[in-house]
């Protein structure tokens, strides 16, 4: 049985991935702050592990990725927007949450699932990083998010380079406007202010596409991909 362990797994994306990983058979280690809802999970799937922990909590990740043990696969995907404003009004603390969940987060999560890869038998495995279309082009207001989606694309690319010795393959996906819980109520704010919806797309194509990158063989690995509602301004942005 393939196994993957999926940060952020109580809601949205991860929850979407952890759902679609269960469906198809895999044992899924599911990692969240909300140990209820990963619970609620393991009630319904026998393959479901739940491993309730905060991601910027060094011994809590640790110790969740040591008694998971023989892993295939880290769907690196717990992450938070922040305030959406200009720096000017953005404060230290504010700044340092995000960049702690965003980055110091994905660090923890990649450097565990790292270490066991190198050195369970048999040696490798693959990590997913959760970009965002941030990475490459920012939305206004988004300096906290941004920064930190440029930096989850620099871990993606050293993570590729030092894990070819022990074969262990990195790459991210970048996801724009999937119709997630969080989506759907923005979407709703907006139609109460008489905005036109954004372009978005089934958070079920999500799940889809990082159960491809999950399946393919070690030889092969897709460093980057884009995935986002086709009329969503990426391309031109700016």
């Amino acid at each position: 049985m393939k196994s993957i362990i999926i940060t952020g797994a109580s809601s949205g994306i991860g929850k979407a991935c952890a759902v679609k990983f269960l469906d198809e058979g895999w044992r899924v280690g599911l990692i969240a702050r909300r140990a209820e809802v990963l619970e609620d999970l393991a009630a319904t799937y026998d393959t479901a592990v739940p491993m309730p922990c905060d991601v910027t909590d060094e011994a809590g990740v640790e110790a969740a990725f040591k008694h998971f043990g023989q892993l295939d696969v880290l769907f690196n995907n717990a992450g938070m927007f922040g305030k959406q404003t200009t720096i000017d009004e953005i404060s230290l603390t504010e700044w340092q949450q995000v960049v702690d969940v965003n980055l110091t987060g994905m660090f923890l999560s990649a450097r565990a699932a790292f270490r066991q890869m190198r050195h369970q038998d048999p040696q490798g495995g693959r990590i997913i990083n959760n970009g965002s279309i941030s990475a490459y082009s920012p939305r206004e207001g988004s300096v906290c998010y941004t920064t930190t989606k440029h930096g989850v694309s620099g871990l993606t690319k050293t993570l590729s380079v030092d894990g070819r010795p022990f074969d262990i393959a990195c790459g991210q996906i970048d996801i724009g406007n999937a119709r997630t819980d969080l989506v759907i109520q923005l979407e709703e704010k907006r139609a109460a202010e008489g905005l036109e919806p954004m372009p978005s797309m089934d958070v079920q194509d999500v799940a889809s596409a990082v159960f491809h990158m999950a399946m393919l063989p070690p030889e092969a690995n897709v460093q980057f991909q884009t995935l986002m509602a086709t009329k969503m301004p990426y391309i031109g942005r700016g």
